[in-house]
């Protein structure tokens, strides 16, 4: 009995220790490795209940080393094994995102909100996917609910700036643009707010926003349209068509583009 007891402490703390490999191997992102590693647990411990998490984690490791049907295959088989977990749900979701099964991923995360109604991530992407379908209440919704669940939180500031641009909120999107930028000083944040300030005539703060948004990344091809435009209302039209020119050969959108050559020409 003494030695059958020692076989299995010595099997379990194999286990944990390929496990923990893993996980070193997920964090340094050398997918191969940890893909190995959890496979190899599973197989040694195939009955352990711990094994669901690890096929989960196994779905994202093979998302992330491009092999998204084998991601999706393994966290299908999860997701039967425990239909109640709401982390399976939400990789499967980002899955099913990466692969352009945009309904089935809305569909996730519609079960996610059943199951959590407080999951702060998906009901982000809830709102953001509702959003970009074209169903503005469902997404105003989810964004009003996340300002009440996580007011802090910068899903909320994301979910309710993109919302307000999108519904013509200029000022109630500088607000949470705003708030973006007080925690960290991004790009987008600052190509954001930028936008909304040319909308409302603030083209001090534009052009400030925008200089700044330069100065993270000076090869940013919607901030050179930003500025083209931002010329245009200074009446400097030379400086505004160099900076279209700019931001076509960076690779903003054509059609955009074209709308504000029409105006300088």
């Amino acid at each position: 009995m003494a030695i059958i007891a020692q076989n299995i402490f010595a099997q379990a703390s194999e286990y944990i220790d390929i496990v923990g490999r893993a996980d070193t191997a997920i964090a340094e992102q050398r997918w191969d490795d940890a893909e190995t590693l959890l496979v190899s647990a599973m197989r040694m411990e195939p009955s352990n209940p711990t094994n669901v998490l690890l096929m989960s984690n196994l779905g994202m490791v093979r998302l992330y080393a491009g092999r998204d049907s084998l991601a999706l295959d393994i966290l299908n088989h999860a997701h039967a094994i425990a239909p109640g977990s709401v982390t399976i749900l939400s990789n499967r979701a980002k899955v099913l995102r990466a692969i352009g099964r945009d309904k089935e991923a809305y569909a996730d995360y519609e079960l996610i909100l059943q199951l959590d109604s407080a999951a702060i991530e998906p009901r982000f992407m809830h709102g953001m996917m509702a959003m970009y379908g074209g169903d503005v209440e469902t997404a105003e919704s989810d964004f009003k609910m996340l300002e009440r669940l996580a007011p802090d939180d910068d899903y909320t500031a994301i979910g309710l700036a993109s919302l307000y641009s999108a519904t013509g909120r200029p000022f109630e999107a500088i607000i949470q643009y705003t708030k973006l930028l007080n925690r960290s000083k991004e790009i987008e944040y600052y190509s954001g707010r930028a936008a909304m300030y040319l909308l409302t005539d603030q083209l001090g703060e534009a052009a400030s926003d925008i200089a700044e948004g330069l100065a993270i990344d000076p090869n940013d091809a919607e901030l050179y349209l930003y500025r083209a435009y931002l010329n245009k209302l200074r009446y400097s039209n030379a400086d505004a068509q160099a900076d279209l020119k700019r931001a076509i050969e960076l690779g903003v959108d054509p059609q955009r583009a074209e709308m504000l050559k029409k105006h300088l020409e």
